[in-house]
Parts: C-alpha cells; sequence; structure tokens
C-alpha cells in the first residue's frame, strides 16, 4: 500500500509550487491529497506565477487552476506519512485557518517528514512549531522564523536544508534538493537500472 502525502494549498499559490512536487510525488508511487481550507475535492484554486523581471521583490502573474483532489474538512491526518507545504501567497491567508495549524502541528508532534518551500514556511511560523529548528525560507520569511524561535540560513536558492523531520527550500528552483531529501525522509529508495540497447547496422 502506498504512502499518503497531505498537500497544503490555496488560491494564489505558486504555480510551479504546486504543480511540480505534486507530480513528482506520484511519479515516484505515493499518494497526493491536495487541500485548501473551505474547499472540496473537485474544486479548483488559482495559482500565481512569482518572477523577478526589474523589481524589488517578485511580480506576480496569474497561473494556471488547480483542481483539488480532497476535501479539507475530510482529511485525518493520522492516514498521511508526510505533509508538503506550497508556497506563493497562499500560506499567508490559509495560517489563519485553525485546522491549517492543527493539522501542521500533527506532523511535528508525531515526527513525521514535513518538507516546506518558499513562503511556506509562513504556516509554520504560526504554528510554532520552530523553536530550535535550523531552515530556510523565501527571505523576506527569515524574520519570522527568527521570531518564531527558529534559526533562519540563507542558502543557495537551488538547495535545501534538513533539520530533524523538517526539509526546506527558498524557492521552486530547488526542488530537486528539497524533493531529494523528502524522499530520503519517508524512507524512500530510488533505483534505476540502466539498460543499454545495442543497435547493429546490416
Amino acid at each position: 500500500m502506498s504512502k499518503k502525502i497531505l498537500m497544503l494549498a490555496g488560491d494564489f499559490v505558486e504555480d510551479y509550487e504546486v504543480m511540480v512536487p505534486y507530480q513528482a510525488l506520484l511519479s515516484v508511487g505515493l499518494e497526493v491529497d491536495v487541500v485548501c481550507p473551505d474547499k472540496k475535492s473537485g474544486d479548483t484554486i488559482a495559482t500565481a506565477i512569482h518572477d523577478f523581471v526589474g523589481f524589488q521583490t517578485y511580480a506576480e502573474l496569474r497561473g494556471h487552476n488547480f483542481i483539488l483532489n480532497k476535501t479539507f474538512n475530510e482529511v485525518n491526518v493520522e492516514d498521511y506519512a508526510g505533509l508538503y507545504v506550497c508556497g506563493g501567497r497562499a500560506p499567508e491567508y490559509i495560517r489563519l485557518n485553525e485546522k491549517v495549524l492543527q493539522y501542521t502541528r500533527h506532523f511535528f508532534d508525531t515526527n513525521k517528514p514535513v518538507a516546506a518551500i518558499c513562503h511556506g514556511i509562513q504556516i509554520l511560523t504560526v504554528a510554532g512549531v520552530l523553536e530550535g529548528r535550523t531552515l530556510t525560507a523565501y527571505p523576506a520569511v527569515g524574520p519570522d522564523i527568527a521570531l518564531a524561535g527558529g534559526t533562519y540560513k540563507d542558502i543557495k536558492v537551488t538547495e535545501a536544508i534538513t533539520d530533524g523531520n523538517l526539509t526546506t527550500s527558498p524557492a521552486w528552483p530547488g526542488h530537486p534538493a528539497i524533493l531529494k531529501e523528502f524522499y530520503k525522509l519517508l524512507g524512500l529508495s530510488i533505483n534505476f537500472q540502466e539498460t543499454n540497447v545495442l543497435s547493429e547496422a546490416h
């Protein structure tokens, strides 16, 4: 039976930061339930594309729609082996939902694997689970980590940091790194066999 992952998202989640991990986790045989407060399975959320185009901060453009596949109020956190917290603008508002915080705390209380990227760490700061932790995030979230009792590390955008059951990365260019770390935390071992096919000209 495959392991199940709970993914927290919401309107204007960063497009890559929901689409890429969702598909990557599915590709290695995991089940992934993507939820948003006050929405049910089959509802859509809007995504946003964050890009640096000459301003002091990122610009936000409209992305794809993402179809949720689990009803938020039907989540039983005991069913899940890990938690994935997406970035973008969504974390800023879904962290106001007490159930989001309860779901998040469960994974820390039970020491289950957690991956959080970019602004997704905003949920962790409010959930009160970062005391004594070393992690990264989008740089603008760094002060929030310090206020929540954690230690913020400024690392390359392509890297990830793992501390105990938590792995984090600054933004979507770090997907390969954070996903590799999340797989390790989940106890997954991925082995690819190479097959050499020789063709002969006749």
